[in-house]
C-alpha cells in the first residue's frame, strides 16, 4: 500500500505538472503575434466568408479561457486537433514520426549504457591508472564536440568519403547508427563521469573488500556488489538521457534528415502550426514526467534502502 501511495503521489504531481505546461504552451501559442486566422489559413486564399468559418470554427471569437477548456477537453479525449498546415489529424502526424524518434533513442541509450556504465566502473575501481587516464580524457573530448558538430564529421568521414552508412533517411539499424553515436556521445561522457564518481565512492568500502577476500569473482564483485549499489545515480543520469534522446533530437534529426519528432517540430514551428506545436510540447512533457516516474519506480526495485524508506511510517 505504501507503494501504490508513492505511485499515486508522483502521478498527481506529474498531472499538475503537465497541466501547468498546457495552460503555459496555449497562453504563450495565443500571445504569439500574427492573426490566428491567417496562421491557420496558411498561404490558402481567403475572404471575409473563409476567415470568419476559420474563427468559429476553431472557437477564437470565445475567451481565452473557454478556447483552453474546449482544447483540453478534447486533448484529454485524444483528439488534438487537425494540423493547419497537412490538414491531418495531428495524432497520426505524430504517430507517424514517433516511431522514428523513439528508435533512435533507444538506439542511443543502448549504445550509452553499454559503453559508459562499464567505462566509468573500470576508470573508478582503478583510479589513477594509464586507463583512468585514457578514459576520462575521452569522456572529456566527447563532452567538448557538441552532437551536430560530431554528426556532421560523422556524416561526411562515413556516410560520404567511406560510404559505409546511409547519407540521409530511414529504414534500418544502418540508417540510425551514426545519429545514434553522434546523439550518445556527450551523454555517454556524462553517465560515465557519474558512474566513476559512484565507483570511487564504493572502491574503498568495506564490504567490497571483504568480498575480495572470500574470493568472490571478480564479474560478480562488479555485477553483485558495485554496479547495484552504484545504480542509483547512473539510473538517474540515465534517465534524464533518455527523455534528452526522445525530446531534444532535433539537430542530429535534422542533419541526418531523419523524420522524426525533432524535424517535425521545428517543421511546425516554421510554417506556424499551431494544434501540431501544441501537441509536441505537451507530449515532450509528457515524456519527461513518465521517464522520471520509471526512474523512481526503479528505485525502489534496485535499492532496499530507498524501498524500505518509503514503506516504513
Amino acid at each position: 500500500m505504501a507503494v501504490l501511495a508513492f505511485i499515486g503521489k508522483r502521478l498527481a504531481a506529474a498531472g499538475l505538472l503537465l497541466g501547468f505546461l498546457s495552460v503555459l504552451t496555449f497562453g504563450l501559442l495565443v500571445a504569439a503575434p500574427g492573426s490566428p486566422e491567417h496562421v491557420l489559413l496558411g498561404s490558402r486564399p481567403s475572404t471575409p466568408e473563409t476567415r470568419a468559418a476559420i474563427r468559429a470554427e476553431h472557437m477564437l471569437d470565445e475567451p481565452v479561457a473557454v478556447r483552453y477548456v474546449h482544447w483540453l477537453g478534447k486533448a484529454l479525449d485524444g483528439d488534438f486537433g487537425t494540423s493547419s498546415y497537412s490538414r491531418e489529424p495531428v495524432s497520426s502526424v505524430i504517430g507517424q514520426r514517433l516511431p522514428v524518434t523513439a528508435a533512435l533513442a533507444a538506439y542511443g541509450v543502448g549504445l550509452t549504457l553499454a559503453v559508459a556504465v562499464p567505462a566509468g566502473l573500470i576508470a573508478g575501481l582503478r583510479r589513477g591508472s594509464a586507463m583512468d587516464q585514457g578514459i576520462s580524457t575521452a569522456a572529456l573530448v566527447a563532452t567538448a564536440i557538441p552532437p551536430f558538430v560530431l554528426g556532421l564529421l560523422l556524416l561526411y568521414g562515413f556516410a560520404v568519403a567511406l560510404g559505409w552508412f546511409p547519407v540521409y533517411g530511414s529504414g534500418g539499424i544502418a540508417h540510425l547508427t551514426l545519429p545514434a553515436i553522434a546523439l550518445a556521445s556527450g551523454q555517454a561522457a556524462i553517465v560515465l563521469r557519474q558512474t566513476r564518481a559512484a565507483a570511487l565512492d564504493l572502491a574503498g568500502q568495506d564490504y567490497l573488500t571483504f568480498a575480495r577476500a572470500r574470493g568472490l569473482a571478480r564479474s560478480r564483485i562488479w555485477i553483485s556488489y558495485a554496479m547495484r549499489n552504484a545504480s542509483l545515480p547512473v539510473l538517474t543520469v540515465g534517465g534524464l538521457t533518455l527523455a534528452t534522446y526522445l525530446t531534444g533530437a532535433v539537430f542530429v534529426e535534422r542533419i541526418f534528415s531523419l523524420p522524426g519528432l525533432g524535424s517535425l517540430l521545428i517543421q511546425a514551428v516554421g510554417q506556424k502550426d499551431i494544434p501540431l506545436v501544441q501537441a509536441l510540447v505537451l507530449l515532450g512533457g509528457a515524456i519527461v514526467v513518465a521517464v522520471n516516474l520509471l526512474v523512481d519506480l526503479a528505485y525502489l526495485a534496485v535499492d532496499a534502502r530507498v524501498r524500505h524508506g518509503v514503506i516504513a511510517p
